[in-house]
């Protein structure tokens, strides 16, 4: 349902899944669901920093807290880091990529509101915005 969502917000955003790259902090689900335990994360984090290096991204858009968290190197909350850009910085020598924050599609599933819907799509009018991309009207 997670996968859905997200299909339809990047469609609310004019794009599709193969306008975009999907990468995941941890490439395989931990048991049960259950929230990513720091030794998986730190297993994974070569193999997500190795595609952003290689896919050199304009912009890096991070679902949920565990990837803001891992990828921006901070325990701040998600609703701490949504809302703004902050640098991602891929490596030594390589020129930062802005990235948002936004809640999770799963998050939204759990905890829906008005609001939260309205937090991601402001979110993802920043992106566009910045990208250059034209910003739908809201459906």
């Amino acid at each position: 349902r997670a996968g859905q969502l997200l299909d339809r917000i990047l469609a609310a955003c004019g794009l599709e899944r193969e306008d975009v790259y999907i990468g995941n902090i941890l490439k395989c689900r931990p048991p049960e669901n259950r929230d990513p335990r720091a030794d998986e994360i730190i297993a994974c984090l070569p193999y997500i920093q190795k595609q952003i290096e290689l896919i050199k991204p304009e912009m890096i858009v991070a679902l949920g807290a565990h990837a803001a968290r891992t990828l921006l190197d901070t325990t701040k909350s998600i609703g701490q880091l949504r809302g703004h850009f902050h640098e991602y910085y891929p490596g030594l020598g390589q020129a930062p990529v802005k990235l948002m924050a936004t809640y999770h599609p799963a998050f939204l599933l759990r905890s829906y509101s008005p609001e939260n819907r309205r937090r991601v799509w402001e979110d993802m009018q920043k992106v566009l915005t910045e990208l250059g991309l034209p910003v739908p009207d809201r459906r």
